[in-house]
């Protein structure tokens, strides 16, 4: 199972809803949200790992910090607003300067204000961390195993894109947001169906 279809799973209606409540948000405007930061924050990711360096400090974190347990209670992690989860700390490593960009582009693809966007990824990043641990334990994932992983999680996500790698576009740009456009108008093809329609 991908990163992403993981989080799918776990991102369920209940979980949703909860995220809904706790960032003052109607649900659709969440999950799609949710649609369009799930693969953003995987490929920022696998960008950061194309260097040995970045997938080495992943892994670090990864050992240090992140067991995958948090998916083992997912609601109650959410139903604390995800508190103690460090998610604000995992998006300066994960998007840093670009943060501002991604918020405005999710923003602009779910209808949520940048305020509740930056709530929403502190709660989603240490799951993405999480389910990202999770495959690493499983399948005993090295530098390079870590590596080819999300450069694969970033392929299926730039095959779902009808506009090409408009995610990619997003993390090498600095920071306009002239790209949360096409983000809005493509709906996160795959994505859209895999968090949406509920």
């Amino acid at each position: 199972m991908s990163i992403l279809e993981l989080l799918a799973q776990q991102l369920d209606g209940n979980a949703v809803r909860q995220i809904s409540r706790q960032i003052g948000a109607d649900e659709q405007a969440t999950s799609r949200a949710l649609s369009a930061a799930a693969p953003l924050l995987v490929s920022a990711l696998a960008k950061n790992t194309q260097q040995q360096a970045g997938a080495a400090s992943l892994l670090g974190a990864l050992d240090r910090d992140h067991d995958g347990s948090v998916l083992d209670d997912v609601m109650g992690f959410l139903g604390g607003g995800a508190n103690g989860g460090g998610g604000a700390a995992i998006l300066g490593h994960i998007l840093g300067r670009r943060q501002g960009g991604a918020e405005q582009a999710i923003g602009k693809a779910s209808g949520l204000d940048s305020k509740q966007v930056g709530q929403l990824l502190a709660m989603l990043a240490p799951l993405v961390m999480g389910a990202l641990a999770k495959r690493k334990r499983s399948d005993g994932l090295d530098t390079g195993g870590l590596s080819d992983l999300l450069q694969g999680e970033r392929r299926t996500v730039e095959k779902a894109q009808p506009g090409g790698d408009l995610l990619g576009q997003l993390l090498d740009a600095d920071g306009d947001g002239e790209i949360g456009d096409d983000i809005a108008k493509m709906g996160m093809g795959m994505l859209g169906k895999m968090f949406g329609g509920r």
